[in-house]
């Protein structure tokens, strides 16, 4: 009962998120970054009867069908969605019914068989799937996680609660809609009277221009995509509408507090919250104290950057992973950030063994380390489990090391990765991306963090770079840079 939509923010794309489960299939939203090799292997696992197809997108996934038709599998139905494309020829004046056994357009199939008197197909069970999507495959090959009705119903409105959101919002949609079904928000935009405005592909300009033109009071991104808004060039940027802020949700990886302090600035309310496919998305809130509002605008930034507490859907705690007992409210000890309760996936699709360890002990255990903070207990992430660099006994926070990177004025981006080295068994190695017109040499950023961080903390290699491997939904590659740090050789035996 698998039904795939591969496309991009486009009106087509929320509509289904809709049509789908209320004709009692399952909707399946693919990446609309993949390549046809990765579309073709989700396509098959997914077992998808019809997939929807973005005009844009039609060559990658003519691509894959034909990569599924070789392996043996059925070809899901294809039915074309036809969008403007900004002025791009869209290459879709035909299908060639060879390769998707057969040929419908979307306007044309709602239009002939669409009724206004259609009777919904509700679940028989509120713990019936309603979304598949798979994870971003940062890591490893990404996995099926199976929502539920009920859950993506809780999270939908928790989604609005977090977002702050009243009633009839203008939601600008730089969050994809593939991603965790847009962050449950495709449902709870609805669920609040909202207007929708979809934009194809996310810069700066045309953020400012969507506000502007559109009166957006909402909008979502990873840090990514804060940095896209504070590094627009002057003659990109609008003012916003006076009096009245344009509140942002950030996810996905802890936002710099440089980069919250700019957005600040220019007149956005950052709200930063924490998730991961597996608990639909957002499942923390760096909720605002207001005693806060009188501090200093960095310690805003730096309070800002926590990922706080749960949302009203499931419980959030810090546990060592082996022995499960909470850790103190120190802000030192560490723990895996671990999740359950109604927001959490039901499990990984074809995937016992995964399910069976990823919510092992009742918790589903997310892979990042975290302290929480003595006082309050929000939750501070420090790292991913593989992603913390172990250094001469010492353990090192990439997210701190990068913190520290983006406080300098010609950094726009920053990653950090672990480098061999014969003696420390791993140093911090850090690939930067400068600024348009600035110019740094790798050895002022060295110094630049040597004098904010202790000297074992510092990057030891610096890599100026254009650009850093990204996800589709914002999030830095990092297992492709510890690739490249590690065919750098060891420090030890080369020079700086």
């Amino acid at each position: 009962r698998q039904v795939a939509v591969f496309a991009q923010n486009v009106p087509a794309m929320c509509e289904l998120h809709f049509a789908v489960p209320m004709a009692g299939a399952v909707i399946c939203a693919l990446n609309s970054r993949l390549d046809a090799a990765m579309a073709s292997v989700l396509l098959r696992h997914s077992e998808a009867r019809v997939v929807f197809v973005d005009a844009a997108l039609l060559g990658v996934a003519r691509e894959a069908l034909r990569l599924l038709s070789e392996a043996g599998a059925a070809a899901p139905v294809v039915v074309l969605i036809r969008e403007l494309l900004d002025g791009c020829d869209d290459g879709s004046a035909s299908l060639v019914s060879g390769t998707t056994g057969a040929e419908h357009e979307y306007e044309a199939l709602v239009g002939a068989g669409g009724s206004p008197e259609f009777a919904v197909r509700w679940p028989a069970d509120e713990n019936e799937p309603i979304a598949l999507n798979y994870t971003s495959g940062t890591t490893s090959r990404p996995k099926g996680v199976i929502y539920t009705h009920r859950g993506a119903y809780l999270n939908s409105l928790a989604s609005v609660l977090l977002n702050d959101m009243a009633s009839m919002p203008v939601y600008l949609w730089s969050v994809p809609m593939f991603h965790c079904n847009g962050w449950c928000m495709t449902w709870g935009v609805a669920a609040q009277g909202g207007t929708n405005v979809c934009l194809r592909k996310v810069t700066g300009a045309a953020v400012f221009d969507a506000v502007a033109r559109h009166g957006v009071t909402h909008m979502g991104g990873a840090p990514t995509v804060l940095g896209m808004i504070v590094h627009a060039a002057p003659e990109e940027r609008r003012p916003l509408p006076p009096g009245r802020k344009v509140a942002v949700m950030t996810g996905g990886a802890p936002p710099p507090p440089a980069v919250l302090f700019r957005m600040e600035e220019l007149g956005f309310l950052v709200i930063h919250s924490y998730g991961l496919t597996e608990t639909y998305g957002p499942a923390t809130v760096c909720a605002w104290k207001p005693e806060w509002d009188a501090l200093p605008a960095d310690e805003r930034a730096a309070i800002k950057a926590r990922q706080g507490l749960h949302h009203l859907g499931l419980e959030v705690d810090v546990k060592d992973p082996a022995t499960m007992r909470s850790v103190p409210a120190d802000g030192a000890t560490m723990g895996e950030v671990m999740f359950r309760g109604n927001t959490v996936m039901s499990g990984y699709y074809k995937d016992a063994a995964a399910t069976a360890e990823a919510l092992a002990g009742g918790w589903f255990r997310s892979g990042d380390l975290a302290v929480r903070v003595p006082g309050d207990g929000y939750v501070k992430v420090r790292d991913r489990s593989k992603d913390i660099i172990i250094s001469g006994g010492e353990n090192i926070s990439t997210i701190e090391v990068e913190a520290a990177l983006f406080a300098h004025p010609a950094v726009a981006e920053a990653a950090v990765v672990g480098r061999p080295d014969e003696h420390w068994g791993e140093t911090p190695c850090a690939f930067v991306v400068v600024k348009n017109g600035e110019r740094v040499e790798p050895e002022e950023v060295v110094a630049f963090c040597r004098g904010r961080l202790p000297r074992y903390m510092a990057p030891r290699t610096v890599v100026i770079v254009e650009e850093l491997p990204k996800t589709a939904t914002g999030k830095v590659q990092k297992f492709a840079l510890r690739e490249k740090a590690k065919a750098m050789g060891s420090l030890s035996t080369s020079k700086l």
